[in-house]
This record gives C-alpha cells, sequence and structure tokens, in this order.
C-alpha cells in the first residue's frame, strides 16, 4: 500500500548551528514517504550552503531561497509548493524524534483525522522536561479539543505549529496561511483559523518534539507589555469566534475570556 506523502517545512534564518542536528533528526524519520522543504530566509551565516549540501545528498530536499522576510513568509512559499497529503512544520533550531512523522500519520490516516498533536520535550540547556496537555490518547470532535483547550489556551501546546499535523487540502481549500501581520502569536492564528474546518483531531500523549528553549528570542524580544496587549486583543476575535461557531461561548464565558489575562507558557 502507498504510504501518504508527508511534506516538512523548515524556516531557517542563521541556523548554520543548529540546522545539521535539525535536518539530521528529520532525514532519519523512520516514515521514508517525505518531501522536505528547507527555507532559508536570507541567512548570512552558511545555511544556505548547508541547505544546498544537504540537497545534493537526498533528493527529498527542496531548497528555497528568499530575501528575509519572516518565518510566516517562508512557511506560506513552502506551503505553496507542498504536494503532500499532510503538512508537517519544524523550527531549525529543534529536532524531531525519529518516529515523530510515522506516529502522527498513522494515527491521522486510522482514526481518519484532520489534526494529530501531540506532546513535546523543553530543552533548556542541559534539562529536558516533557511537555503536554492532553493526557490520554483521545479521537475528539472540534467541541471537544475546544473544550480542552480553555483550561489552558496560552500552553504552547495549543498554540504552537510544530507538534502538529495538518491536512494539507484543508489549508488549501480554505486558502489558510501564515499570519505576515504578526511577529509572534501567528502559530496560534493558524491554529484557531485550522480548527474552525477539522473535524476529527487526535491527540497522542507521546512527545515528538524538542524544543530549545532560547534566550533573547524573536519572540521575547516582541512580547513587550504594549504588543502582548494589542496582540492577545487582536487574537482573541479568533479565539472567541471559535467558541461562538460551536456554540460554547455563553456557557463558557468567563473561562474562554481568561485568554486574555493568560500568560504564554510551555507547560509546567
Amino acid at each position: 500500500m502507498q504510504l501518504p506523502l508527508v511534506s516538512i517545512i523548515v524556516p531557517i534564518h542563521n541556523s548554520a548551528k543548529t540546522l545539521k542536528r535539525c535536518v539530521d533528526s528529520i532525514l532519519k524519520q523512520d516514515y521514508r514517504e517525505l518531501e522536505v522543504f528547507l527555507v532559508d530566509d536570507g541567512s548570512e551565516d552558511g545555511s544556505l550552503a548547508i541547505c544546498r549540501e544537504y540537497a545534493k545528498q537526498d533528493v527529498r530536499i527542496k531548497v528555497i531561497r528568499k530575501e528575509q522576510s519572516g518565518v510566516s513568509d517562508a512557511r506560506n512559499l513552502a506551503m505553496d509548493q507542498a504536494e503532500g497529503k499532510y503538512l508537517q512544520f519544524v523550527d531549525s533550531d529543534d529536532w524531531v524524534t525519529p518516529d515523530a512523522t510515522r506516529m502522527m500519520v498513522s494515527a491521522a490516516e486510522h482514526s481518519s483525522c484532520d489534526m494529530v498533536i501531540t506532546h513535546f520535550f523543553r530543552v533548556n540547556r542541559d534539562k529536558i522536561r516533557r511537555k503536554g496537555h492532553i493526557k490520554e490518547y483521545e479521537v475528539m470532535t472540534r467541541e471537544g479539543f475546544a473544550e480542552h483547550m480553555m483550561e489552558k489556551p496560552a500552553n504552547f501546546y495549543y498554540g504552537v505549529m510544530w507538534n502538529k499535523l495538518y491536512r494539507r487540502d484543508i489549508l488549501n481549500t480554505h486558502m489558510l496561511r501564515c499570519s505576515r501581520e504578526l511577529n509572534w502569536c501567528e502559530d496560534f492564528l493558524f491554529n484557531l483559523q485550522y480548527l474552525c474546518y477539522a473535524e476529527r483531531i487526535c491527540a497522542l500523549p507521546y512527545p515528538t518534539y524538542y524544543y530549545v528553549k532560547t534566550k533573547n528570542s524573536l519572540v521575547a524580544k516582541e512580547a513587550t507589555m504594549k504588543n502582548t496587549i494589542q496582540t492577545k486583543k487582536f487574537i482573541f476575535t479568533y479565539y472567541k469566534e471559535l467558541y461562538e461557531n460551536i456554540d460554547l461561548y455563553e456557557e463558557n464565558k468567563g473561562k474562554i475570556n481568561r485568554f486574555l489575562i493568560s500568560i504564554a507558557s510551555d507547560g509546567h
């Protein structure tokens, strides 16, 4: 039986120090039906040369070079060219477990799910801690997933794109792409928009991703008090709309409105 193709998208900007670890972890996946987009966003540190060297070694790798315009543009460019049934995202300073793609594809195919979400490891120097929120294997409706999410709306588990598997046909049918207007929280906005069309979601209580917590990252720099308030108000309109559309807002208004004062967290 032909396995479905998965498009893995890696946005890259001056990531020469961590890029090989990232790409090696993708190429070591025990799921082989991949196309890998390495999108160089105007790097000046040799990242592009590393990407091109990998492309010579593995025909599944496709290198895209563009002028620096941000992570959303990089992801969108690759999404426009992707041919996989599923999309997976990896950041260039992180890495994935060898079974990450296989686990997510297996869950999606077996349960006919539109999105798969997994636990992850947070790496902070020499400390590695497992993170996640939904603790048991669960296949649920959009409503069931939204009920889980209202408990920890600002948790990385729900907000980021890198611990999830998406269906490309949903993205293209509804013209969903990452927002170029936001410098942070764009992942969560993307997920909120995607959830409007995802009917079945599968939660895997297994970590598939190593997220490296980076001091002085772009997110940390952009998350000033003023930017935080403005961005949260903007995101909240989409967050509230999701719950209104599935008739959960009125009865859970208190919990849902807490998003406005929730602090972004990668778990406790």
